[in-house]
């Protein structure tokens, strides 16, 4: 069972909505610890004093601002707690706006909400349902290890989330950051046609358990043939750059070769467009409101971040494998 890792209220109007926040993804990177070559002894970092070379302990250190020769302002921790009374405890939504207005550079981590104790299930799932139903996504500012974020809360499936985002000034312009942006490419050209063809071919449903995290298999590989005493096969050179004479033969080889693996693909598993088939009749004259209803008597998983269209294609998808 997972630990709360902060406690407070969500507050939106005059609503209050008593929550904890959990982590929502684990790490499942391979760790490794600092060793001295030839020794295997192991090697350890400590705090120490700069100018004297003695060890500090923690609580004898404090945060200091730097603010030019070798001088700094110290500030104590709770002194920052201070200046922020209250707003720790404080998910203060601001305003709704739709999710997909916010550019995925904004975004930086995920968490899940619950509510505190049963006693305020009731709010809690009002305010799940509500911004289900709308499609809006809260705008919200609070307090958590010392430090302000600027959080985006939405509804997903039976839970609320919570993600935290970057502030305007943290993300960086590319037209003024990288050193080289190419035009657009000009319509209509034989490239853009084959390039979006080959798209088209590869278009798949977005299913994150069909991938995994190859590199970390591959390391965890190394680690059990060098206990094993066994050779390391090293892995093949990346691909070079295709050249740009053979671009257009590229990209139709490409299409080509994504078509036939499409054709191989089980049928359960190729991509359908939404609303077609028996499955749509009827369903394409109802309202989003109407499609999201059926879609949680249902119990299909994901509605929550469904646009009308992928509602109809569930739904679909839903009756025919009752059909069948």
């Amino acid at each position: 069972m997972a630990r709360p890792i902060w406690s407070g209220v969500i507050t939106f109007g005059l609503v209050t909505v008593p929550v904890q926040l959990f982590a929502a993804v684990e790490d499942h990177a391979v760790h490794f610890h600092q060793l001295q070559r030839g020794t295997g002894d192991r090697v350890r970092n400590r705090r120490v004093n700069e100018r004297t070379g003695k060890r500090v302990d923690y609580d004898e250190i404090v945060k200091g601002y730097d603010v030019g020769d070798g001088e700094y302002i110290v500030v104590e921790p709770e002194e920052l707690e201070e200046i922020a009374p209250g707003r720790s405890q404080v998910i203060e939504v601001s305003g709704f706006v739709d999710l997909e207005e916010v550019e995925p550079a904004f975004f930086s981590r995920t968490y899940y909400l619950a509510p505190r104790s049963d006693e305020y299930s009731k709010v809690y799932r009002l305010l799940r349902t509500a911004l289900a139903e709308s499609g809006k996504a809260g705008v919200a500012t609070f307090v958590m290890h010392a430090r302000e974020y600027l959080v985006a809360l939405r509804a997903r499936d039976d839970v609320l989330e919570l993600h935290t985002l970057h502030w305007a000034d943290e993300v960086r312009d590319p037209e003024r950051e990288l050193p080289r942006l190419p035009g657009r490419e000009r319509a209509g050209s034989k490239e853009l046609d084959s390039a979006r063809q080959l798209i088209d071919a590869m278009a798949v449903d977005w299913r994150p358990e069909d991938y995994e995290d190859t590199y970390e298999k591959k390391v965890r590989r190394l680690v059990d043939a060098k206990r094993e005493g066994k050779e390391v096969v090293a892995e093949q050179e990346p691909p070079e750059a295709t050249n740009v004479v053979d671009l257009e033969d590229a990209l139709r080889r490409s299409v080509d070769q994504a078509g036939s693996r499409k054709e191989s693909r089980p049928a359960g598993r190729s991509r359908q467009r939404s609303g077609s088939g028996e499955g749509g009749r009827g369903l394409s004259e109802l309202s989003k409101r109407d499609l999201y209803e059926r879609a949680t008597d249902q119990g299909i998983q994901g509605r929550t971040r469904m646009n009308r269209q992928q509602l109809i294609q569930a739904l679909s998808d839903r009756r025919s494998g009752k059909a069948s």
